[in-house]
């Protein structure tokens, strides 16, 4: 059954500012969208249960990508093919680059946004496990001014956020780290391509005589939310990546995430390749 369009109503602000007393004239009435890949779908389906939205896709406060001696910042309407061309963020951010590329088909690549990922909240979602590796903050605007937040705890459940009812997700910001860091990401899917993961997984690692001195863990699609590895991190944190340190690091890992069973994948299949990816990882650190 599909949507019946004019039952739907849509507008257009020319400003941050016009978009921003709109959404405190009216909190929760009206909701915003970018690039409009994931609404689109569910409109075509007769699944879209909101009926007022407004655009963002023409406000410039939300675009652009800044670099500058501490941090790579990225507007909220960065497209994935824009992460993926930009020089900055292939040299330091590569997982972010991989994820842009395993994001849909080129058309989605092209008007699907970062900040749209972020906001729609899905656990299955391919660039926050990235994001969360690289310890992202964001920016949150409202006509009370604005606030950065930790990436790290936005997400408070499944399809929830900590952004208030009166504000918009501006940009992305991203801590400049050394050079010698390792990236790894995956995803896994039914298919190579065009496919929700059934397992996203993006670590990094600082090695120094074979030594991990630092380490960041993320999955997606093996919990209510999009996760952190803390516990998995600090079995690595400090040690050298031997057989034994894995092994104990894949039975942590499956006491930390909690993945379900539903109509991609099952559990079982989950836990086991959150251990493999996390194991192909731990290795390519200890080559």
């Amino acid at each position: 059954m599909r949507a019946y369009i004019p039952s739907y109503d849509l507008r257009v602000p020319a400003s941050l500012s016009e978009a921003l007393a709109l959404l405190a004239r009216e909190p929760r009435v009206w909701q915003p969208f970018a690039g409009g890949t994931d609404l689109m779908v569910l409109l075509e389906a007769g699944k879209l249960p909101h009926k007022r939205f407004f655009s963002v896709a023409r406000l410039n406060d939300l675009r652009g990508i800044e670099i500058n001696a501490d941090y790579l910042t990225l507007g909220a309407l960065t497209t994935y093919t824009q992460v993926q061309q930009h020089q900055a963020v292939q040299k330091e951010f590569p997982l972010l680059c991989a994820a842009a590329k395993e994001t849909g088909s080129i058309a989605t690549q092209n008007r699907g946004t970062l900040g749209g990922n972020i906001m729609n909240a899905s656990p299955a979602a391919d660039t926050p496990p990235a994001l969360l590796v690289y310890d992202a903050e964001i920016e949150l605007v409202s006509q009370r001014g604005l606030r950065w937040l930790p990436y790290h705890g936005f997400h408070t459940g499944y399809k929830t956020t900590r952004i208030a009812s009166d504000e918009l997700l501006r940009a992305i910001r991203l801590p400049r780290r050394a050079a010698n860091w390792r990236h790894y990401y995956r995803k896994v899917g039914t298919r190579k391509a065009q496919a929700i993961s059934k397992v996203c997984f993006a670590g990094a690692a600082l090695v120094e005589s074979a030594v991990a001195q630092d380490v960041r863990i993320a999955l997606g699609s093996v919990a209510p939310v999009v996760q952190r590895a803390l516990k998995t991190e600090d079995v690595l944190r400090g040690n050298k990546i031997t057989s034994a340190v894995i092994a104990e690091a894949k039975e942590t890992l499956v006491r930390e995430i909690v993945p379900i069973d539903d109509i991609r994948s099952t559990a079982r299949y989950r836990l086991r390749v959150a251990q493999n990816l996390l194991a192909e990882f731990c290795e390519s650190l200890a080559s």
